[in-house]
């Protein structure tokens, strides 16, 4: 199965000229990395039209965040089924950069099934703030993914992705060691089927974290996790295209 990376450009570029830029040298390295399933995640201003723009198949688009209603008196937002419109077929739910503007779990409780209803796959994030000796962070993405799956269809289940982003390692360059992040992979998925029914073994998990060129390679192979979820490292056109081609070769 091929590893699913996904960049997020987040508040970045500053102008659509750059933005075009990035994306072309993004298209080319992706050309090269049959075995990544590359998407990317522009400002929603930009969205339509690189989508628009994009013939080819190895680049799919995701919205950073959208509502969970269709319309509404809701100014200054855009819903998920705009997003679908403009051309993402993912969605990023519960970025640590949207809990910490105030998103919350009823919010993601509402978000994610309203992304599958609107065709799309909800890539659903989860993550503590720091980590205690006493296990306290296990609660914390627990009652995350409580809230993410709780309206979730069962038939549904497998179309979600989680990506556990630890909020310390967020910007950095320091992962989280791969064995840690096995053991959260296991436990994330656990609680999953917990939850769900077996079908919760099919849900795909993502690390994002400080993951770059250099980490990636050992972060795959040594922690259960099927892709990344890539920030800073994804507007640097030549640190991702070296990142890319690491993943290809895992």
């Amino acid at each position: 199965m091929k590893s699913i990376v996904v960049a997020n450009w987040k508040m970045n570029p500053a102008s659509f000229k750059e933005a075009k830029k990035l994306f072309e040298a993004t298209k080319k390295v992706a050309e090269k990395s049959p075995n990544v399933s590359l998407v990317v995640a522009p400002p929603a201003v930009y969205l339509r039209e690189l989508s628009a723009a994009y013939r080819g198949k190895r680049i799919a688009f995701a919205a950073q965040n959208a509502h969970a209603e269709a319309g509404g008196a809701h100014t200054g937002e855009i819903s998920l089924r705009q997003a679908h419109d403009a051309g993402a077929s993912y969605a990023l739910i519960g970025h640590s950069e949207r809990r910490a503007a105030g998103e919350t779990n009823e919010d993601t409780r509402k978000k994610v099934p309203a992304a599958i209803s609107a065709k799309m796959t909800p890539i659903l994030c989860v993550g503590e703030e720091q980590r205690t000796a006493a296990g306290g962070h296990f609660s914390f993405v627990r009652e995350q993914l409580r809230a993410g799956f709780t309206d979730v269809p069962a038939p549904r289940v497998s179309r979600v992705i989680v990506a556990y982003e630890p909020v310390w390692a967020i910007g950095g360059e320091v992962a989280m060691r791969p064995h840690d992040m096995h053991e959260m992979a296991i436990f994330i998925r656990k609680t999953i089927v917990d939850l769900c029914g077996e079908a919760g073994h099919a849900v795909r998990v993502l690390y994002g974290g400080a993951a770059n060129e250099e980490n990636a390679p050992a972060i795959l192979r040594g922690s259960h996790v099927k892709g990344l979820l890539v920030g800073h490292v994804s507007i640097d056109a030549e640190r991702f295209a070296a990142l890319l081609q690491a993943v290809n070769n895992v």
